[in-house]
């Protein structure tokens, strides 16, 4: 198996992209690690690793950068040798079986639409994510990726998201909420009613109703549906109540003379644990990962790759969101 790492996106690459990468190698015997970017600045860095099995690691050269600040599509289009599209390149062309970038999530969705283009039957690529809550973890959708949606557009992120959770975290029935102001049917605005009504018709999920913010995060449903600008705002807070929470935590029980390992703690509480977010609904695996990550995340992140590809989970939204009759929805 062959993984593809952007080694210039991340805010510390190629450090952080190099040393994720050596990790990965330890974790499955059966994979090569592709790291995309200016060859002599990732040389230098694989030779602060000479421990590193070098026979199944490769470089492929990708002189430019996309930057942050830059507007995604036109990014894509007029750098062509950035690391972002040349790593994307790789997997259309069959040279890598996926693409992992912490660099420019915009970049990295515009060419992966632009290049992989998205499966039929799939209107929005959606971005989620695994998030812990208390009786384990639920799958995030969108989180970004699609600000404006249709119902119907929120109707493909469950499937999306469904697939995920029995692909790689092994839920044979998830349970798709549909976030919102209100559990009762009645609620919310004209999207999320229509949209309730979509998920409740659909005969091939297991939806359980809509879900209020403070259910979220005892564990009332696998698959949380929202729209990609609710979904960030609702990461991205529980991402940052958690480390105030911990912190807290920690600083109270210094001033009460009290210690206790919190590192089982933070370890959960980690967004590193889980490595990075998937691309889901285009032809082939890409894994976009924070640009802040350290090496654990980037090590994580190919390991979701890897899973992604040995399950066939492209294959699985093909046939269920391609095919009417795997839904039994109209089209």
């Amino acid at each position: 198996m062959r993984i593809a790492v952007d080694a210039m996106g991340s805010d510390r690459a190629p450090t952080i992209e190099v040393e994720g990468a050596v990790g990965a190698l330890l974790d499955r015997p059966d994979l090569t690690v592709v790291l995309v970017g200016d060859r002599e600045v990732v040389e230098a860095e694989l030779a602060r690793h000479p421990q590193a099995d070098r026979a199944r690691m490769e470089v492929v050269h990708a002189p430019e950068v996309i930057d942050p600040g830059e507007a995604p599509t036109t990014a894509v289009r007029r750098k062509p040798n950035s690391s972002i599209v040349v790593g994307t390149r790789l997997v259309k062309s069959g040279e890598a079986d996926a693409f992992l970038s912490a660099g420019s999530t915009g970049a990295v969705m515009a060419a992966a639409v632009l290049m992989l283009r998205p499966i039929p039957g799939v209107d929005r690529p959606a971005v989620g994510s695994p998030v812990p809550s208390a009786t384990g973890t639920f799958f995030l959708i969108d989180m970004g990726a699609n600000v404006d949606t249709r119902p119907q557009h929120l109707l493909q992120f469950a499937h999306l998201g469904t697939i995920y959770c029995q692909d790689l975290l092994g839920v044979d029935d998830p349970r798709v909420g549909l976030l919102n102001i209100g559990t009762e049917p009645g609620k919310g605005n004209e999207q999320t009613l229509e949209t309730y009504g979509l998920l409740s018709e659909s005969p091939t999920l297991n939806f359980v109703g809509n879900v209020e913010g403070r259910d979220v995060i005892r564990g009332a449903c696998d698959v949380l549906v929202c729209d990609g600008f609710v979904g960030n705002v609702l990461l991205k807070f529980y991402e940052s109540i958690a480390g105030f929470m911990a912190e807290e935590l920690r600083h109270e029980m210094e001033q009460q003379g009290v210690k206790l390992d919190l590192k089982r703690l933070y370890s959960r509480l980690d967004y590193s644990t889980y490595g990075g977010a998937p691309l889901l609904g285009v032809n082939g695996v890409v894994v976009i990962a924070h640009g802040g990550s350290p090496p654990q995340a980037i090590r994580n992140g190919i390991g979701v790759a890897a899973r992604s590809v040995e399950r066939r989970m492209v294959e699985h939204i093909a046939k269920r969101l391609g095919d009417p009759a795997e839904t039994g929805e109209k089209r």
